[in-house]
């Protein structure tokens, strides 16, 4: 098990080292090749892994690979974690990372960059294995650092662009907020309980819940709360959640491919994850929990309505990441691990299935990413607009598709919750619904419906996009089709993480779990909730305002003026973040570079210093002329001074 597990971790980090330094020996039909079969056979590997834990004989596997450091009781470990948990993510980001990468061929044909960009997925897939399949906290972190520096390196891709510049400077600043949150966590929890094994962890926490700690003389608070609610600072920049959100609908600048794995599977699914592996830690705090779920279903909501206004196709699917994302972190915040989860490995086909969809549109007209110069696509692109009727379709919980069971059992989930905020946070939920399928209708109508709107030029070359394009489409369209059926009952309400204590399950979800009766009982229950239909609306909204009576927009236009106002500003979160917090930094630090840099030390201290020394010697240096006379009228003098002090004083005494 240690070996398979090694080479599925190290088939892509060699993949990606061949790929990144071969150059001329190997050529980009070498680097495609190298890593597509890197990835291919970890992905092989981790559905053998998961076919055996689940319907195999394959055990549980949790043990240190390589110790490199201890201090004291404190060991610092290379160890491999993979359970049923494990297993799924494992799969998971592999198969959508393969995807990628046959894909990229295509999008990034003509791209001088094209070995360097294969090299950075291969890596990007290794970090991420590494991130989900430790056995430690510190680990962890090593992976979680290494998946935010490739994320950097994505995004800033074509460097030459200063929007691309500015969007990965944006992600990595972000990422250092959250970042340092998620060491202080780990850190509490490691001087709380003397471990950063997971197992060890877990069994320190049940054993000693109520330590308490002394935070910054405010009293005494719960360690475990202190240190949930640090964890989750980390989780909410990587996973982009309210108000540390702002850097992932930038890092579209990067080429949509690694938007496709950002968004889908690999960095911004990591703090779910972790929130989700330490579900024993976050089932001691009530506290931590709310948090967790006010700011998801905030981040679901208020996000999905900033996608309404949204010309950018990549940007309306990266607003579309940010809600569902909200989506997940509710379900944790419930308590609701395994559904939180569950949407977490079904956005990640229907999610990737939409941002390459849009990719195959930009290609198709020479990189014009705005809607407002599409329409009437369908025809031209039959293979693509089906793929994505299908992704949108499992996007905004259509019965039966994919999306539908996940989402809807993280509404049903958030419904049964207790809590002071539970009420309101459900109600976000629902009214997401209704929002999630008017923008993804509205990208849906304008790119591949109604009039059209296309460059003559580019509509003189238009057409479908090759194989290695469409194939993925296709690929990812399938589960996003039919993956609920045979996998809603035991992922979400079953014991399929039940068994090996891959998650703890929340009373929501439990009291939840004794009424499903079977995946038609489940569809059969949405025709009784107001989801289904608030879906509907957002579908007939979306119609008639861009198909029936697209003139009818400017009418309600008016009157929502100030909302759309406050959406096109995206709530003031980048006004705040850039000419607030930083350019006040950038004008306190010139304050003290001019001030008390240049003005009080360099010409007060060190230049005035030597300005006084030069004066000075410059009036002694008139004294000093040479000419004996002169030396000599000075003596008389100092004499005669002498002469009238002593007088003076043998008076007065």
């Amino acid at each position: 098990m240690e070996t398979v597990l090694l080479t599925i971790v190290l088939l892509p980090l060699l993949a990606a080292l061949i790929a990144g330094l071969g150059g001329p020996w190997i050529g980009r039909a070498g680097a495609h090749t190298v890593t597509i079969l890197g990835v291919a056979a970890s992905c092989a590997l981790s559905v053998w892994v998961l076919h055996g834990l689940v319907w195999g004989d394959l055990e549980r596997f949790d043990a240190t690979i390589y110790t490199w450091a201890a201090i004291g009781d404190l060991t610092f470990e290379i160890g491999f974690l993979v359970d049923r948990l494990t297993a799924v993510m494992m799969t998971t980001v592999t198969f959508v990372s393969l995807m990628v990468h046959i894909y990229t061929i295509g999008y990034m044909h003509d791209d001088p960059g094209y070995q360097r960009f294969f090299s950075y997925i291969a890596l990007f897939t290794f970090a991420m294995l590494m991130l989900v399949m430790s056995n430690n906290l510190l680990q962890l972190f090593f992976a979680w650092e290494a998946v935010g520096l490739v994320s950097y390196l994505l995004i800033g891709f074509w460097f030459t662009r200063e929007s691309a510049i500015f969007a990965n400077l944006k992600a990595f600043l972000v990422n250092r907020v959250g970042d340092l949150g998620l060491l202080l966590g780990i850190a509490v929890l490691a001087a709380g309980f003397g471990t950063l094994h997971y197992g060890e962890l877990f069994e320190a926490v049940a054993a000693a819940p109520d330590q308490t700690v002394n935070l910054l003389g405010a009293g005494e608070w719960s360690l475990i709360t202190v240190a949930c609610i640090l964890i989750f600072i980390g989780c909410m920049g990587k996973s982009a959640q309210m108000p540390l959100h702002v850097w992932l609908p930038d890092s579209m600048e990067g080429p949509t491919p690694i938007s496709a794995l950002i968004h889908a599977a690999t960095m911004v699914t990591a703090g779910i994850f972790l929130v989700a592996r330490l579900s024993p830690v976050y089932e001691y705090s009530a506290v931590a929990l709310t948090v967790v779920l006010v700011v998801g279903a905030l981040t679901a909501f208020l996000m999905g309505l900033i996608g309404l206004v949204q010309n950018d196709i990549k940007r309306v699917v990266a607003y579309s990441t940010l809600s569902q994302l909200g989506y997940m972190t509710a379900a944790l915040g419930a308590s609701a691990y395994a559904a939180g989860i569950y949407h977490l490995f079904t956005h990640a086909f229907f999610k990737a299935l939409l941002f390459l969809g849009a990719g195959s549109v930009i290609i198709a007209l020479h990189h014009e990413q705005d809607m407002r110069k599409m329409g009437g696509l369908a025809r031209h692109m039959p293979v693509t607009y089906l793929t994505m009727l299908l992704g949108t379709l499992a996007l905004v919980g259509f019965p039966a598709f994919s999306g539908f069971f996940s989402k809807d059992a993280i509404i049903e989930s958030v419904g049964y919750a207790a809590g002071p905020f539970a009420s309101a946070a459900y109600w976000l939920l629902v009214l997401s619904v209704f929002v999630t399928a008017l923008y993804s209708f509205r990208l849906l109508f304008l790119v591949f419906h109604g009039d059209d709107r296309v460059d003559p030029h580019a509509k003189a070359h238009l057409h479908e996009s090759p194989w290695v394009v469409t194939l993925p489409l296709v690929l990812l369209a399938i589960p996003s089709v039919i993956i609920g059926w045979p996998t809603v009952g035991p992922m979400v309400f079953g014991d399929f993480f039940l068994q090996d204590g891959s998650m703890m399950r929340g009373e929501a979800l439990s009291t939840l779990a004794v009424g499903y009766t079977g995946v038609a009982g489940f569809i059969a229950h949405a025709f009784v909730t107001p989801p289904l239909y608030l879906a509907f609306l957002g579908f007939v909204a979306a119609w008639y305002f861009y198909i029936f009576r697209p003139e009818q927009r400017e009418a309600v236009r008016g009157p929502l003026r100030p909302l759309e106002v406050v959406l096109e500003r995206k709530y003031g979160f980048d006004w705040l973040y850039i000419d607030v917090f930083a350019a006040g930094s950038r004008a306190v630090a010139r304050g003290l570079w001019k001030g008390g840099d240049g003005a009080v030390i360099d010409d007060g201290l060190v230049n005035g210093t030597a300005r006084v020394v030069g004066q000075v010697a410059g009036a002694v240096r008139q004294l000093q002329t040479g000419y004996l006379y002169h030396y000599a009228f000075a003596m008389i003098v100092a004499v005669l001074l002498l002469v009238a002090f002593f007088v003076v004083r043998t008076m007065m005494v």
